[in-house]
């Protein structure tokens, strides 16, 4: 259903060198760019883009808006909630068993996004 999701930057080349590692991690490549603007997408899961806002104002994180990823394991839950702390996203929940089916981690992008890595295992 979700084809892609925009998140706006304040700092465009670092979040397009964070996402360039993060997306790697999950055999997504760069598909679009322009000046303003970076897509990234990997088979058929939806894709991930960065902006500079088109308003000129700056770009804030949705307070209670959260993009959540889907993994294969708990393991794999683990690596990437790591692998995005180590390129300079902010913990925001750490991984572990949220219910009997549900593993989950947490962290923030550069600019404040928050992200949910899950596996329903």
């Amino acid at each position: 259903m979700i084809g892609y999701v925009t998140l706006g930057t304040n700092r465009f080349e670092e979040a397009a060198a964070f996402y360039d590692a993060l997306l790697a991690e999950l055999g997504a490549a760069r598909t679009m760019q322009g000046e303003s603007f970076i897509a990234w997408a990997g088979g058929d899961a939806p894709g991930i883009s960065i902006i500079l806002p088109e308003d000129g104002e700056p770009a804030t994180a949705g307070n209670g808006s959260m993009i959540g990823l889907v993994l294969d394991s708990p393991q794999a839950v683990d690596a990437l909630h790591a692998r995005a702390l180590a390129l300079g996203a902010a913990d925001a929940g750490a991984p572990g068993r949220r219910s009997e089916h549900f593993y989950a981690a947490y962290f923030r992008d550069l600019d404040g996004h928050k992200y949910l890595l899950y596996c329903t295992r």
